[in-house]
């Protein structure tokens, strides 16, 4: 294959398996978003003049006969490619003679794999989305059916307070919603064109980056041109970073579930068909998927610190080093996604042991409550009746005797008296509710706009 920076010698074949085997293999993915800015950047340089219309047509029809046979499997990006830049003008060169030879006139492979992994960055925020979004549903509405489903609540491992199912499962629910705020503010941050930067010092052509921007569906042109550069790994990072957080409640969520479906709580039970099983204990269900995205949770947050750690202290403009961001981005988008799929799987199979769950909300959890009804009954200040509470259940404790129980309509009594702003007897599962839908709304127009965008950029029979 004929390298873009071919200059009449031929590399030594182990420098080329070090810079490209991996790349190449990696740049498969990127081949439709490559080919997209080809199109818009085709369609540019006939609007400025430096390709005539039959050209631009040659090219669009070469391009999208490549969009047909990646579809297929048919396209793919070789070690002796490089990447799929080189990949593509080669096809090009092939297919449209030498209008696939001015197809690279002002930009460089910099800002071309910017735009790609701008371009597949966008689409796979807004997959990532989709799947956000349906685990919110299915905690809010695991939380409506159990708003009134009593469980202890825990603080250093030990039975506190008196919780709910649905006060703990709405929580994970605004947990992601608060996540989806960050993911929403990486989406705008990602939402910029690089192309006409090259290779960071722009071009001495008239090109037109915004004619470009509008045809790629982007929100804006990224101005100056040395940051395009230099920002390179820096919306990476911002990115794993807002996946990081998801991944970190997750995480929470994934040691919750495991926790509470083991013999000792027996709060959960899981679906046979979600576990695994031992090698040589018969009777083990191992919901090991949990356990999986406990650790990748902490595989993400390790991809995130190698994005940062290879863009600390480059020098301004490109340095190859900024090649090896590309696998640690993908992994943590593939890692997201998974994790949250998984877990909406998981949450909506959940089986619960309502006898378990009300049989563990023993009388200590009330030893507070026990507190502040005396503090109104007798008038006495707090802290005085912390101490006598404190007492009579530490007595309790120490002389191991049977513990009172209290029915199911006595714990939801006390649940609803916890009536006030996100306590268990007012959740606030409406708001919950709202705030998912207005996100929603906003990402499927972001997701309608960039797919019609694209769309019509593929259709498109002229550039004027």
């Amino acid at each position: 294959m004929t390298k873009l920076w071919q200059k009449g010698y031929s590399v030594n074949a182990a420098v080329e398996r070090f810079e490209a085997a991996q790349n190449s293999a990696l740049d498969t993915r990127l081949i439709r978003h490559d080919v997209w800015g080809s199109l818009a950047h085709a369609a540019m340089l006939t609007h400025i003049g430096l390709l005539t219309e039959a050209e631009h047509q040659e090219l669009h029809s070469a391009l999208c006969s490549i969009l047909d046979l990646e579809a297929t499997g048919e396209f793919t990006v070789l070690p002796s490619d490089e990447d799929v830049h080189t990949s593509i003008e080669n096809f090009l060169v092939s297919a449209a003679g030498s209008a696939g030879k001015k197809i690279h006139m002002a930009r460089s492979r910099n800002d071309q794999v910017l735009l790609d992994l701008r371009l597949y960055g966008k689409e796979q925020l807004h997959a990532i989305s989709t799947k956000l979004f349906e685990l919110c549903s299915a905690l809010l509405t695991f939380a409506e059916e159990h708003k009134d489903l009593p469980m202890p609540g825990y603080t250093h491992m030990q039975r506190a307070m008196l919780s709910s199912l649905g006060l703990w499962a709405g929580g994970f629910a605004e947990a992601l919603l608060d996540d989806e705020q960050l993911l929403s503010a990486t989406y705008a941050l990602n939402d910029q064109s690089p192309l006409g930067s090259a290779a960071g010092y722009g071009v001495p052509v008239p090109i037109d980056r915004q004619f470009v921007a509008d045809k790629l569906g982007f929100a804006r042109v990224q101005n100056n041109v040395i940051y395009v550069q230099n920002s390179r790994g820096k919306i990476e990072a911002a990115i794993v970073q807002a996946l990081a957080q998801i991944m970190l409640d997750l995480s929470k969520m994934a040691q919750d579930t495991l926790l509470f479906t083991t013999a000792e709580y027996a709060f959960f039970q899981i679906p046979q068909e979600l576990c695994t099983g031992s090698s040589i204990m018969p009777q083990k269900r191992n919901l090991d998927i949990m356990e999986l995205v406990r650790a990748r949770t902490q595989t993400l947050l390790a991809l995130q610190q190698q994005i940062m750690g290879i863009t600390s202290g480059l020098p301004s403009g490109y340095n190859m080093d900024y090649q090896e961001t590309k696998r640690p981005f993908m992994e943590a988008l593939d890692i997201a996604y998974d994790c949250l799929d998984i877990c909406t799987l998981v949450i909506s199979s959940l089986q619960v042991n309502r006898e378990r769950l009300i049989a563990a909300c023993t009388f200590e959890l009330f030893a507070t409550d026990r507190a502040y009804e005396l503090v109104q009954s007798a008038h006495m200040p707090f802290r005085d009746t912390y101490r006598i509470v404190g007492a009579e259940v530490t007595a309790l404790l120490d002389r191991h005797e049977d513990l009172p129980v209290e029915s199911q309509e006595q714990l939801v009594a006390r649940l609803q008296a916890r009536n006030h702003l996100g306590g268990a007897g007012n959740l606030g599962l409406e708001l919950a509710h709202q705030r998912l839908t207005d996100a929603q709304n906003i990402w499927n127009q972001r997701t309608t706009h960039f797919t019609t965008t694209i769309q019509h950029l593929i259709e498109q029979k002229t550039s004027l």
